[in-house]
């Protein structure tokens, strides 16, 4: 494009130097001479030529010169855009630097024409760019321009949505995407002539820069938030993609699905999820006067897999024991196998193979029998670990309790089962009460009216048979329950018992009292002959001191007499208030009364002395 305008303006200068009046000797002359010589490939001569002009000389690339613009705005109709590498062309230009600014070109419009503005200034300041800009602030505009010259400018840049052009040589041009502002900014710096006037009101200076409109900063506020709920919503797909699915919901309670429900719960693979369901039920309160012997048919049926989870329990106890011992045998064989390999050692440090090894051979063997010592040592201290904790379990079930009580608890034993026994033979009963009742039922609806009524007082004497055996059945339930909590009542009391033993033996010392004996006549007869002078009458009364004394132990500030009282009723109910402070009071140097409290807050309290009365009684 430069090219051929440095060429349209030389040959425009010729053309006006043979437009003078020129005479027939110079006309002759001229026409004589020779033509002037201005190669293609003389940088020189096109450079002289155009200074000659008034033009600055600019740098030519091969690429095009507008690669973000359009290229429509600097070209003429149907004339392709030059590349001075073309053939025909023997001009070659030199390297641009890459510091060198790129030159913009000649913009020609309908009605004005784009002067680029010299590439060597710096380029146009702009302001920050709002977001989402899409209106430009065009200043330097000809006083005479129109509305229709500035559309013809911008137009090529973009949609244009709206133009406000004001009087003071200045408008706004709001366009329609915000990419389109990037190329009015490419104007700034421009001069605008309109056609081809040089008078100062149709020429000027073209100043784009960003422009801040409300409406362009409404759009970008409602597209952030738009992007935001399309964010939301991709986050919201991507986390229900990772959650676990929910449960699926219970259903709700009828005949058939109690019967289904009940069968669940005797399967071991299905209890969890026919418990939770029954536990929803009831939650929901689906129990009425109608569905509660389903319910409690349900309820009995979680009751016996207990006993099967017992059973489970001990089955895992039985293999963890199994692979205790396995482990305990396997580790016993790695330790003799240990032993051997140190006694390998250390005959082979003995001064009649020692001698034969080098120096090196020495040290690894030194090394080596030092490692296999350590490693010997710590399975063995594992092993012996293991030994400990088995006597410290045998030494625990050594310390049995007396006699009196294994045979109360065989005995408390004996009577649950005997309980259980009798619970299972009324629950066989009530079954075939059920089952006559069913009869019954069938029997009446096939027999006519005649024995409606004595049917109905049969079935009512059954009803009401079935309703005494059912409480019946329900005080067995709860007596056996009862035996039951007395039964883990004296598991919970052998602990004490070796206490009890002691205190008592602690008591009758001092009266010169045999030990008491495992056989219960000669027991009685020692307590006999020991009791005769001593503040004990009896072997209840020794039980009692024993007692007590192990309840105020634990209370080292002393307990009155009421709350002593109410520990030993839970143990007899025969057991008074006069006869347990009469017993303490006979008792001085084993049990001391204080006095605590002022005024209405006065209480007597009895401590436990038993170990300074014995210093004293010495």
């Amino acid at each position: 494009m430069v090219v051929k305008v440095v060429s349209t303006c030389i040959y425009s200068a010729v053309y006006r130097c043979t437009l003078l009046p020129i005479k027939g000797k110079q006309m002759r002359g001229i026409l004589d001479s020779p033509p002037m010589d201005l190669g293609m490939s003389d940088p020189t001569a096109w450079a002289t030529a155009m200074n000659n002009l008034g033009i600055a000389p600019v740098g030519i690339a091969g690429d095009p010169l507008l690669s973000d613009f359009d290229p429509a705005l600097g070209m003429m109709t149907g004339i392709p855009p030059i590349n001075p590498l073309m053939p025909g062309l023997g001009m070659v230009p030199p390297p641009i630097p890459s510091d060198m600014p790129v030159a913009k070109e000649i913009i020609h419009c309908k009605s004005c024409t784009l002067f680029p503005p010299n590439p060597n200034l710096p380029p146009p300041t702009t302001r920050e760019r709002p977001p989402g800009c899409k209106t430009v602030f065009v200043g330097g505009l000809p006083e005479n321009g129109t509305e229709e010259t500035i559309v013809e400018i911008f137009e090529q840049c973009g949609e244009i949505i709206a133009l406000r052009k004001s009087k003071k040589h200045f408008c706004h041009i709001r366009f329609a995407e915000e990419y389109m502002v990037d190329k009015a900014i490419y104007l700034s710096g421009y001069r605008i002539r309109l056609g081809s006037s040089t008078d100062k009101k149709d020429t000027g200076r073209l100043h784009v820069d960003f422009a801040q409109a409300r409406d362009d900063l409404y759009e970008w506020e409602c597209k952030q938030r738009m992007l935001a709920r399309e964010e939301r919503h991709r986050r919201r797909m991507a986390e229900e993609q990772f959650h676990p699915p929910s449960p699926p919901p219970v259903v709700h309670y009828s005949d058939h699905e109690c019967s289904i429900v009940a069968e669940k719960l005797k399967d071991d693979s299905k209890f969890l999820e026919a418990v939770q369901t029954l536990l929803t039920w009831i939650e929901r309160g689906e129990v009425n006067r109608r569905s509660a012997n389903n319910f409690y048919s349900m309820i009995q049926s979680v009751n016996s897999h207990i006993r099967r989870l017992m059973n489970e329990k001990a089955t895992h106890e039985k293999d963890i024991e199994e692979a205790k011992e396995r482990f305990k045998l396997a580790l016993s064989g790695i330790l003799a196998q240990f032993e051997q390999i140190v006694a390998v050692y250390h005959s082979a440090s003995k001064q009649k193979a020692w001698d034969h090894f080098t120096k090196a051979q020495r040290k690894n063997i030194s090394v080596w029998c030092k490692q296999a010592e350590e490693i010997r040592n710590i399975h063995n201290d594992e092993l012996m670990g293991i030994r400990r904790e088995e006597e410290m379990e045998m030494s625990d079930d050594d310390t049995e309790p007396p006699e009196a009580k294994e045979t109360e608890e065989s005995a408390l034993v004996v009577q649950t089962e005997a309980l259980k026994e009798e619970n299972d033979s009324l629950r066989c009963q009530l079954d075939a009460y059920r089952n006559e009742v069913e009869l019954l039922k069938q029997e009446q609806s096939k027999m006519g009216r005649e024995e409606d009524t004595s049917k109905d007082q049969q079935l009512v004497i059954l009803q009401q048979a079935m309703q005494g055996m059912q409480q019946h059945l329900l005080k067995l339930q709860d007596e056996c329950e009862r035996r039951e909590a007395e039964l883990e009542k004296v598991k919970e009391e052998k602990p004490q018992l070796g206490q009890i033993k002691v205190i008592i033996r602690h008591c009758l010392q001092p009266n010169n009292l045999s030990p008491i004996c495992s056989v219960s006549q000669e027991k009685d007869s020692v307590l006999e002959r020991g009791l005769g002078s001593s503040p004990i009458k009896s072997e209840r009364e020794a039980l009692l001191v024993g007692i007590i004394s192990t309840f105020l132990h634990v209370h080292p500030f002393g307990a009155n007499i009421e709350y002593i009282c109410s520990y030993l009723q839970r143990l007899d109910s025969k057991i008074c208030a006069s006869e347990v402070e009469a017993l303490l009071t006979r008792l001085q140097h084993t049990f001391k009364q204080e006095m605590s409290g002022v005024g209405a807050s006065l209480e007597k309290r009895w401590k436990f002395c038993g170990f300074e009365g014995l210093k004293a009684t010495t």
